[in-house]
């Protein structure tokens, strides 16, 4: 196993290096980053407004029904509503679901034009076809996906204060200075760095478990299985190791 781990890594080295060697005609490459941020992106808006929305209510609904001491302030909610939002939820939690959702559609897409013989026609024309298929995929999700980390936080904020506020557990003065108490800009910062970083993990592990398919139909949904492990796997470490290098 770790052999084959090793091979994986050095297979994923070299495909990075097609990836961004010779991009071909800018017109075309610009036309297919659009089409990838809309399918990536835009058709990902409404999962996550949904997802946190609902998420937003419930963290700061277990917050306020845990603080039961009169010496925690009220306030304590907002704050530790938008820290878990900000540092956690809208990052990591985002991305894990994207993985599922995104890194699965890129590496099916990628397996089927694999087995059905396409990438071997863009080669045989003479085409750079990691580089043709799979880097409009990294760009355009790189690109939209932090947009799509900071309308999860906004929409997550106002969830937890509409389940706090209009259900009368918290008072809008206090969940207000709760949100504004001690807030720093590093902290969206921080977040923007995981984001970036799972973005680019994301596209791109996923479009290499979706190159090297060889087989059948069955081989392309093992390879989008496969593709949504390693990514989550990677996602995992990647928040570890930010973690510790920005915030130690």
């Amino acid at each position: 196993m770790l052999k084959s781990f090793i091979e994986g890594i050095g297979e994923y080295t070299l495909l990075l290096g097609r990836v961004f060697r010779n991009p071909g005609p800018f017109r075309l490459f610009y036309k297919r980053v659009l089409f990838e941020i809309s399918v990536a992106g835009l058709n990902s808006v409404f999962l996550i407004v949904i997802i946190s929305l609902f998420m937003g209510a419930v963290i700061s609904i277990q917050l306020a029904a845990n603080i039961e001491s009169p010496l925690i302030p009220k306030y304590t909610v907002g704050y530790a509503s938008r820290q878990s939002i900000i540092y956690e939820f809208s990052t990591t939690v985002v991305a894990l679901i994207l993985a599922g959702k995104v890194g699965s559609h890129m590496a099916s897409e990628l397996g089927s034009m694999r087995i059905s013989e396409q990438i071997d026609a863009l080669e045989i024309m003479g085409v750079n076809s990691a580089s043709f298929l799979i880097l409009p995929k990294i760009v355009g999700f790189v690109f939209i996906h932090p947009f799509l980390v900071l309308l999860s936080m906004v929409i997550a904020i106002f969830g937890s204060y509409a389940a706090v506020v209009f259900t009368g557990m918290i008072p809008h003065g206090d969940f207000i200075m709760g949100l504004e108490l001690d807030f720093k800009y590093f902290d969206v910062v921080y977040a923007l760095v995981k984001t970036f970083v799972f973005a680019f993990l994301i596209s791109s592990i996923s479009s290499y478990k979706g190159f090297y398919v060889r087989g059948g139909a069955s081989e392309v949904g093992h390879a989008s299985t496969q593709a949504v492990v390693a990514s989550i796997f990677s996602i995992l470490t990647a928040n570890l190791v930010i973690t510790m290098l920005m915030l130690l």
